[in-house]
C-alpha cells in the first residue's frame, strides 16, 4: 500500500495575452499577475503568451522569494511565449518546437511568428520525479472553415509523442497550457487517450469557477462576443492534465478558474481565465496499480485506432491543400518567369535593331521587370514553405500509419469478447 504520506501540489496556468503594443494594458496586467502569484504562492506556475523577455524578467524578479526557480523557453522570431515558475528546483529543461504553425503570409494572425512549442521542466517533488509540460497550440480563428485544423492536429500529435517519449521515467506527469481545442475536439481526445493524461475538470471532486469550466467567457471585457461564435456561454480551451505511474498515485482534490473580473481592479488578468488545480500526490508500490493498468485496455486500443485514423484523414486533407497551393505557386512562378523572358527578348530585339526606338517607355519596362522579379522571389519562398509543410504533413501521416498498423496488430491479441462492448464507446470526457 502507500509508503509515504501524500503531498499537495497547486498548479496554476494562464495565457497572459502579453503582446506588446497590441494587447491592452500589458504592464498593468503583468503587475496584477505578479501580485496575485506572490500572494497565492502556487507550487508550479505555467504561463503562455509571455512574448517579451522583459516581462518574464519582471515576473522573475517579483516572484523570486516565492518561486525561486524559473525557466523561459525561447523559440521562433518572437519566442515561444512559454514560461514556468516553481517552488521546486528545476533539474532540467527541454523545448520541442512544432513542425507546423500556420502561414507566414497570415501576418494578422501572427501565430507563425511565435515559435509555438512544448516546454518540459523536470522537477523533484519530495521523493518523486515530475515531468511538467507547458504548451500553446495554434489558435482556431473560424470553426466552420478552419484552415489551420490539419496544423493543430499535427501539433497535438507531436505533443502526445513528445509527452509519451520523454515521460517514460517520470513518476508524475503534469501538462498545462492553452490547447486552443474544445474538450471533444479530435486533438484533445487523441492527446488524452494516447498518453493516459486525465483532465482536471473531469477528475476533480470539487470545482469553483465558470460554468462548465470555460476559460473564454463573454463577460470578459477583452473578449469580443463574435469570436465565441455559436458558443455564447464560453469555450474551454485552457487545461491542466495529469497522470501518475506505478510509483505514484495522483488525484485532483480541487479546481477553480477566475471569473473575468478581479476585485479592486479595473480589468481582468487576461482575455483568458486562469486555471488552478490542487493535486494530491502519493507514493505507492507497483502492486497498487497493476490491477488497474490492464483494465479496459482492449477498448482503449480500439478507441485509439479510430482516433488516429480520424487524425490521418484530417492530415490528408491538409496534404491535399498544401499540394494544391504548391502547384498554384509553381504555376505563378512559371508565368512570372515567362513574362521576364519576354521582356528580355524585347530588349534583345531592340539592341539588335539599332535603328529602331524602344517599343514602350523605359520606365514601364523597369516597373514590369521589377514586378516579375518580385513575383519570382515571393513564389520561390512560398514554394519552399509549402514543400516544408508537405514534408511535415507527410511525416506525421507516415507515423500515424505505423501506429495504426501497430495498434491493429495489438488488437488481434485480445479475445473478441473483450472487444465487443467497448470498441465504439465514446472517449473519456466526451461532451456533446
Amino acid at each position: 500500500m502507500a509508503s509515504t504520506d501524500s503531498i499537495g501540489v497547486r498548479v496554476f496556468s494562464l495565457n497572459c495575452w502579453g503582446i506588446r503594443y497590441l494587447s491592452k494594458h500589458v504592464p498593468q496586467r503583468y503587475a496584477m499577475i505578479g501580485d496575485m502569484l506572490s500572494k497565492e504562492k502556487h507550487d508550479i506556475v505555467l504561463l503562455q503568451e509571455v512574448w517579451s523577455e522583459k516581462d518574464y524578467l519582471f515576473l522573475k524578479q517579483k516572484l523570486s522569494s516565492c518561486h525561486p526557480y524559473s525557466h523561459y523557453f525561447k523559440s521562433g522570431v518572437i519566442g515561444s511565449g512559454l514560461a514556468i515558475f516553481s517552488k521546486h528546483r528545476i533539474q532540467d529543461a527541454l523545448l520541442y518546437r512544432y513542425s507546423l504553425n500556420g502561414y507566414p503570409y497570415m501576418a494578422h494572425h501572427g501565430d507563425w511568428f511565435g515559435g509555438k512549442a512544448v516546454g518540459l521542466a523536470i522537477l523533484n517533488i519530495g521523493s518523486l520525479t515530475a515531468n511538467v509540460y507547458v504548451t500553446h497550440l495554434h489558435a482556431e480563428y473560424c470553426r466552420d472553415r478552419d484552415s489551420y485544423l490539419p496544423h493543430r492536429v499535427v501539433q497535438a500529435w507531436e505533443l502526445q509523442q513528445f509527452v509519451r517519449h520523454t515521460s517514460a521515467g517520470a513518476d508524475v506527469v503534469i501538462l498545462g497550457g492553452d490547447l486552443n481545442m474544445h474538450p471533444q475536439d479530435l486533438g484533445c481526445r487523441l492527446l488524452r487517450t494516447s498518453t493516459g493524461l486525465k483532465d482536471s475538470y473531469l477528475e476533480t471532486s470539487k470545482f469553483d469557477g465558470c460554468e462548465n469550466g470555460v476559460t473564454l467567457i463573454p463577460e470578459n471585457p477583452f473578449i469580443c462576443k463574435k469570436e465565441l461564435g455559436p458558443f455564447d456561454k464560453g469555450i474551454r480551451i485552457d487545461y491542466i492534465l495529469f497522470k501518475g505511474s506505478s510509483k505514484a498515485d495522483i488525484s485532483c482534490d480541487f479546481m477553480c478558474t477566475t471569473k473575468g473580473s478581479v476585485a479592486d481592479q479595473p480589468f481582468p488578468y487576461s482575455d483568458h481565465e486562469a486555471v488552478t488545480t490542487h493535486l494530491r500526490l502519493k507514493a505507492c508500490t507497483p502492486a497498487d496499480t497493476l490491477s488497474e493498468s490492464h483494465n479496459s485496455s482492449a477498448g482503449k486500443v480500439a478507441e485509439l485506432v479510430d482516433m488516429v485514423t480520424e487524425a490521418r484523414t484530417e492530415v490528408k486533407v491538409g496534404l491535399h491543400c498544401a499540394e494544391r497551393m504548391r502547384y498554384t505557386t509553381a504555376r505563378t512562378a512559371v508565368m512570372g518567369l515567362a513574362l521576364l523572358f519576354l521582356e528580355l527578348a524585347i530588349v534583345a530585339v531592340s539592341w539588335l535593331a539599332l535603328g529602331t526606338d524602344q517599343p514602350f517607355p523605359r520606365i514601364s519596362f523597369y516597373m514590369l521587370a521589377a514586378l516579375c522579379v518580385a513575383i519570382l522571389l515571393a513564389t520561390s519562398m512560398l514554394y519552399v514553405f509549402y514543400t516544408m509543410e508537405l514534408k511535415s504533413l507527410q511525416g506525421a501521416e507516415d507515423q500515424m500509419r505505423l501506429i495504426v498498423g501497430s495498434l491493429q496488430a495489438k488488437l488481434k491479441g485480445f479475445p473478441l469478447a473483450e472487444l465487443g462492448g467497448e470498441f465504439r464507446s465514446p472517449p473519456e470526457g466526451f461532451e456533446p
